[in-house]
């Protein structure tokens, strides 16, 4: 099931979006989405008999964080490398805070105290339930779904302060879309999906999800066993190699099979 928060010019609704998935991970011209009765992250799915053609809504950010957004870095081989940076011990944790989260088609800001900002296309786990201590093979008890996620980073901020705060934490640094797939587990993760950015129409990074050194059920027993996780929060599961700068005007595209393609432009702030 796809869970789509969307607007057709009024107040936000929650809705089911129906319909295949083309080959560019994009749905077809019959694709709909069906209303729901709140949050179903709250109340649950319940439909409404209120219907609209999918090219006729925007789409917003599926979820709304009502806490955090946790980050996990270098938790590809290939990009640690690229970075200069070995391959961590144990999940590398930092936070963005639920601000920084935008839409599919919002702009991505370009802030003036960087000149050198990064995309970085990944897969994101969306919580459904407040948990702690969750065991890695009860990790699908607490997982509402999949999304994509831009980690955006402005990287010489990263590597002035020596954290990652300011760097990933800007408004707008975390463009989520374009729904909530709920009908994946972990093994479809561990088994492969591609994970592609395209710049412009260039592809940028082509990584898979079975090279996640620290697989999803990891991530959800180790966060969980620092912080309380609650219904909403993300887990952003780390980017492929490829990672590389923005300009303003340029248009970055992330995809994930079977997940669709999260889309924005880059503007100045």
């Amino acid at each position: 099931m796809r869970i789509a928060r969307f607007t057709t010019g009024e107040d936000p609704l929650y809705g089911v979006v129906t319909g295949e998935l083309d080959e560019n991970g994009q749905p077809g011209e019959d694709a709909v989405v069906v209303a729901l009765a709140g949050d179903p992250l709250y109340v649950g799915v319940k439909l409404l008999e209120q219907e609209h053609r999918l090219a006729d809504v925007r789409l917003l950010a599926p979820v709304l964080p009502r806490s955090k957004v946790v980050g996990i870095g270098r938790n590809y081989a290939a990009h640690a490398a690229e970075m200069g940076n070995d391959v961590p011990e144990e999940p590398l944790m930092f936070l963005k805070p639920n601000t920084s989260v935008v839409g599919p088609g919002d702009p991505v800001f370009y802030p003036p105290q960087t000149s050198e900002l990064h995309y970085e296309g990944e897969l994101a786990v969306v919580i459904g339930r407040i948990c702690r201590d969750v065991p890695a093979e009860q990790a699908t008890d607490v997982i509402h779904g999949y999304t994509i996620a831009n980690d955006v980073t402005a990287r010489d901020l990263q590597r002035r302060d020596g954290q990652f705060t300011r760097a990933k934490g800007f408004d707008s640094f975390c463009p989520l879309g374009p729904w909530i797939e709920t009908d994946l587990d972990p093994h479809d993760f561990a088994e492969g999906r591609a994970v592609q950015t395209y710049l412009n129409g260039e592809l940028v990074q082509d990584g898979s999800t079975s090279d996640l050194i620290f697989d999803v059920p990891a991530l959800v027993a180790h966060v969980s066993s620092v912080m309380t996780l609650l219904p909403g929060d993300v887990i952003l599961t780390g980017t492929p190699e490829g990672v590389g700068p923005m300009q303003v005007g340029d248009e970055v595209e992330v995809s994930i099979a079977g997940l669709g393609s999260l889309t924005n432009k880059v503007a100045q702030r």
